[in-house]
């Protein structure tokens, strides 16, 4: 079992950049994918980025590509979120993600329901 906790948000002004934390409990961090999905007031979750175990396959949702990188330390055990050149419209509550999954397409890991484990969340909000 994984335990996943989220920190590093908070409030900033557009342009400005964040970077989330996701420290992972467990032995076996390095055998899961990762993600971060967010979800904003009103809307549904949505897929952010996710990283496959190697730490060289990654995705991205088509709004934060070029602007936020994902990366993992696997002997920290430890998943990151770099944000750069935010918007109003990333507000959102970002939660991390583990899936213990072999099938690490885009198409997988952009789906909720890919993944087993999820930290509770932490809330970025970004003014104009």
């Amino acid at each position: 079992q994984v335990q996943l906790v989220e920190s590093g948000g908070g409030l900033v002004q557009a342009g400005d950049s964040l970077r989330l934390s996701c420290a992972a409990s467990g032995r076996t961090f390095s055998s899961y994918a990762m993600g971060w999905f967010r979800q904003a007031p009103g809307k549904e979750r949505e897929f952010v980025a996710s990283i496959v175990w190697g730490e060289s396959t990654t995705y991205y949702a088509d709004s934060v590509k070029g602007r936020f990188t994902i990366s993992r330390d696997n002997a920290k055990k430890t998943l990151y979120l770099q944000m750069n050149r935010l918007k109003p419209e990333d507000t959102a509550v970002y939660s991390c993600a583990a899936a213990r999954t072999y099938t690490v397409t885009y198409a997988s890991l952009s789906r909720l329901n890919e993944y087993d484990y999820w930290g509770q969340g932490t809330q970025v909000t970004v003014s104009s």
